[in-house]
């Protein structure tokens, strides 16, 4: 799920200093990852995609940094549960077994290496989210980049 520009505008206007073992990410990569599949045949994710039923939703971005894990800081993204959940059971039998553990959308703000000082700023946006997209990731070679491949619309 790609956030609106006006979104990725007050994304871009957080602070992000240089330290080391923090590799910060760009506008070209924010999107919040509804299901990761690995290796899948398109085809058979686009027709599993096809019969996703789910309503459009309002998603809320902050209220600031946080990490995810240890290699991950990010912004939360709430809202997105119920199309989250549409897509995991529409793909479940496809590419890599969805996880197990309970959804958290976020949009990745950098990869953490180590311990980093505690990173703050202030974050609220909301914006109404009326499509979903297959995104094929290419990695390597530098940062990675997406690419969208096919776009579903929400119900209204």
């Amino acid at each position: 799920m790609w956030p609106p520009d006006e979104v990725l505008d007050a994304i871009d206007a957080l602070p992000r200093p240089e330290l080391s073992g923090v590799r910060w990410t760009d506008r070209r990569q924010w999107h919040a990852t509804l299901r990761f599949l690995g290796d899948a045949d398109e085809g058979d994710v686009r027709s599993a995609l096809d019969t996703v039923e789910a309503p459009a939703v309002e998603a809320h971005l902050g209220p600031g940094m946080q990490r995810l894990g240890r290699g991950v800081l990010c912004v939360p993204v709430s809202g997105l549960d119920a199309v989250a959940a549409a897509v995991i059971e529409a793909t479940r039998s496809i590419g890599r077994p969805p996880d197990h553990r309970k959804f958290r959308g976020h949009l990745t703000l950098a990869r953490v290496n180590g311990r980093v000082p505690r990173l703050s700023a202030a974050i609220d946006r909301r914006w109404t989210v009326a499509t979903f997209d297959l995104v094929r990731s290419h990695l390597g070679g530098g940062p990675a980049r997406y690419e969208t491949v096919a776009t579903w619309r929400l119900q209204p």
